[in-house]
């Protein structure tokens, strides 16, 4: 009979701890998960990727990037995400990179951009995911997926610093080849 009474106030407490504590939470136990699968999905990218052609490597170039050449193109159905992993899938939406309504055109792994079939990288487009790429070559991709997750929960997509550097390559490369 006491456990009955304890286990209301014990499922409080993990609430407030685990409010009070979410970012360690986060930071400690999602994380880590998450950057594991996006290492591995930046491998995969690397072995079945289309390397960038020789406009493409010059722009790569001409935004910064040192090692263009490393750079892999691969366009999909649907852009991957961890979906089978529950509480990467709820933290995914919680902070607005998947979920209803949204969708995810293309994103960076390390040196893999993962496009959409349907989502033609045209230069503006291209230069947005390759400020990216620049983004985990100063960084590192863990840095950079930390960031990231932080800055939307804060922030939201739109306004996200990683995102607003990008935007501002759309708008600096928005002529076509």
């Amino acid at each position: 009979m006491k456990a009955l009474k304890l286990f209301p106030i014990l499922v409080v407490a993990v609430l407030i701890v685990s409010v009070l504590f979410y970012e360690k939470i986060i930071a400690s136990v999602l994380l880590p998960q998450y950057i594991e699968w996006a290492h591995e999905t930046d491998k995969k990218g690397f072995e079945i990727g289309k390397p960038l052609n020789e406009e493409e490597l010059a722009l790569a170039a001409e935004i910064g990037i040192k090692y263009p050449e490393k750079v892999r193109t691969v366009y999909v159905d649907e852009v991957p995400f961890p979906y089978e992993n529950f509480a990467l899938k709820v933290f995914g939406e919680a902070v607005g990179l998947v979920g209803e309504g949204i969708i995810n055109n293309a994103q960076v792994f390390g040196y893999s951009i993962y496009a959409r079939k349907d989502f033609v990288l045209n230069r503006p487009k291209l230069a947005h995911e390759l400020v990216h790429v620049l983004q985990i070559e100063r960084a590192s991709l863990d840095e950079v997926v930390t960031q990231h997750f932080f800055d939307m929960a804060e922030f939201g997509y739109d306004q996200a610093p990683l995102e607003v550097e990008a935007a501002k390559a759309n708008k600096k490369y928005s002529t076509e080849w």
